[in-house]
């Protein structure tokens, strides 16, 4: 059983037998199939299956030569159209399967961001037919077992508005360090210690919830995953149509990063309403999105 399932409103299938039921069904009632042809004698299929607007189930596998599909792998997945990030974005192949991996050197979160791609496919396609396959920008969701809301942190307008300065103004040092510039590294390097001293003071009268506004940070041994806190811009509430399970489906702005989160309504803890943070462990995925001919 995929450890996400649930996030997207299947919860109740929790033994194999239901699961391989389940995934049955689905490819018997596909409407969106996709089939590529990689090499003579294989032909990969991708069957999308929704149980709501913009979420579902992703079935892939091959099909034999007698006709029939053969199952080999699934995920959940929840898809966006709203750009997360237009940094520089490499692919890599997974070792296992027919699957990749998209590296965003992305600033804002301070980390090299690792996802999981959802339109696999779409580059596989490009690279046989040669196209371009450079990035623009990435679309990411996340999906969570798990989840609690806490209360925002009070701030004034010109709190607010200087925390976006200081944000720009790291952003272009790390780019600048990253660059080899010498001095900004040091700049850098002084921060990070007064930000210590000032944590280290604050932490003896004051709740971690009330200095950590968000936080952005890998978890566990697996790359795509990650430990957030994010405010919520906007929320939508969908519902399976298989299991009548409802998920909510939450923007959230991370260290200036936009992204969504899928989580099963049961499974957060508190009521979210905008203003309010999200925290919880996330598997994050995503899709890219190509530039054109005209973009290079």
């Amino acid at each position: 059983m995929h450890k996400f399932l649930r996030s997207v409103g299947f919860s109740t299938y929790q033994k194999r037998k239901e699961i391989e039921k389940l995934l049955q069904k689905l490819t018997e009632n596909a409407e969106d199939i996709k089939k590529l042809q990689i090499e003579q004698d294989t032909e990969i299929v991708r069957i999308r299956a929704e149980a709501a607007p913009g979420m579902g189930l992703v079935i892939c596998g091959v099909m034999e030569e007698d006709g029939a599909f053969k199952a080999e792998y699934y995920y959940p997945y929840l898809s966006s159209s709203d750009i997360s990030s237009t940094s520089d974005c490499s692919i890599q192949r997974h070792t296992e399967k027919e699957t990749y991996a998209g590296l965003l050197d992305e600033y804002k979160v301070g980390i090299s961001l690792i996802f999981y791609i959802d339109n696999t496919m779409e580059y596989q396609e490009r690279k046989i037919k040669k196209e371009i396959t450079e990035v623009s920008s990435a679309c990411l969701t996340g999906l969570s077992v798990s989840g609690k809301i806490l209360l925002p942190v009070q701030k004034t307008a010109n709190q607010i508005e200087k925390a976006k300065v200081a944000s720009k103004n790291r952003n272009n040092l790390l780019e600048a360090a990253k660059n080899g510039d010498e001095d900004a590294m040091e700049t850098l390097t002084i921060e990070d210690i007064d930000l210590y001293s000032q944590i280290s003071r604050r932490i003896m009268k004051e709740d971690i919830y009330s200095i950590i506004d968000s936080c952005f940070m890998p978890c566990g041994i697996e790359c795509d995953q990650y430990s957030v806190i994010g405010e919520i811009k906007r929320i939508e509430t969908k519902k399976n149509c298989f299991t009548e399970e409802e998920v909510y489906d939450l923007t959230l702005d991370c260290n200036d990063l936009i992204f969504h989160v899928g989580i099963r309504k049961d499974d957060l803890k508190g009521e979210p309403m905008v203003g309010r943070r999200f925290k919880g462990q996330i598997w994050m995925q995503g899709t890219v999105n190509f530039k054109e001919p005209a973009d290079i």
